[in-house]
């Protein structure tokens, strides 16, 4: 620079030049973008197929419930939630988050070792390293997201009623609530976890009074951790913010309809419906970075 002095953009790493963080996340931001339908659509549609063909005993063993492959394929999914909150996460948003994961933790193994809230439950399959040989050190991966969607699509149906807190929280929450009645009746499905009794598709009412109580949790940190301006101008400058609900939206409601649960399919139908409302179901496939043979299915179903 003319003064002589430096921006982070300009600071030498290993003889070139560390971009700063907005460079980063646009960076970030073009990956998604480019890599949309791939993330979206392909890795949900993989992944049930995959799993239902686990659960049915189709697949060799090194493929059959890969803890690996779940992980990975559940990170790349999550992808354009967190590119979309990245450059909101500031000191307010960590303490929040870092509380919230303090909560999942401790609730899960109050449940896993007592059955309460959720009900009597093991895991049924390897979803990775453990925390204490009992809980997924994975679970904020695999549970934020499923409230933070849930808190997204909740504030654009909403619209304006959304400025009002007394409105705005219950109303994520019932989503929140929603998201979970298609979640485990497919889980339970596929014998991710199993339950001592079942009065849902296999799932005790006890699971979501569970559910219910931290879903309010997490949905009130939320709240505190994110300005609803902050997130409307990332869902307006990121059209794949709720990508991960889309992929959500195809892989559960896949495996239930696989496995007959048809009030989870209808659930997860009326997610989907509210992905369309709010023009978050929409594909630019001109710039996408798709197998080929994908990008001509995809083009000959719109005809």
């Amino acid at each position: 620079m003319p003064d002589g002095t430096r921006t982070d953009v300009d600071r030498p790493v290993l003889g070139g030049r560390f971009p700063d963080r907005r460079t980063l996340e646009r960076r970030f931001d073009d990956l998604v973008r480019e890599n949309r339908f791939t993330i979206a659509v392909v890795f949900p549609a993989v992944g049930a197929a995959m799993l239902y063909g686990s659960a049915e005993g189709l697949l060799p063993a090194l493929l059959t419930y890969n803890a690996t492959l779940i992980l990975i394929g559940v990170i790349v999914m999550r992808l354009p939630l967190i590119a979309g909150v990245l450059p909101l996460t500031d000191r307010r948003a960590a303490i929040s988050i870092g509380v919230l994961t303090a909560y999942a933790y401790g609730i899960e193994l109050v449940g896993v070792r007592t059955g309460w809230p959720y009900g009597e439950f093991t895991y049924g399959i390897d979803l990775g390293p453990m925390l204490f040989g009992e809980v997924p050190i994975g679970l904020p991966v695999f549970f934020f997201p499923l409230v933070l969607n849930s808190y997204l699509l909740g504030i654009l149906l909403l619209g304006e009623r959304a400025r009002k807190r007394w409105i705005r929280l219950p109303a994520v929450l019932a989503l929140v609530m929603v998201v979970d009645l298609v979640l485990d009746p497919g889980a339970v499905a596929i014998q991710f976890w199993q339950y001592e009794t079942g009065d849902f598709y296999g799932v005790p009412w006890s699971n979501y009074g569970g559910w219910l109580l931290s879903g309010t949790v997490a949905v009130f940190l939320f709240d505190v951790a994110f300005a609803r301006e902050g997130l409307l101008r990332r869902l307006e400058e990121t059209e794949f913010m709720l990508d991960d609900l889309v992929s959500f939206v195809i892989l559960w409601g896949g495996l239930n309809a696989a496995y007959g649960n048809w009030i989870p399919v209808l659930l997860a139908a009326g997610l989907g419906a509210g992905l369309l409302w709010t023009d978050r179901f929409d594909f630019d496939l001109s710039t996408a970075r798709i197998p080929r043979f994908v990008r001509r299915t995809w083009r000959a179903a719109r005809r």
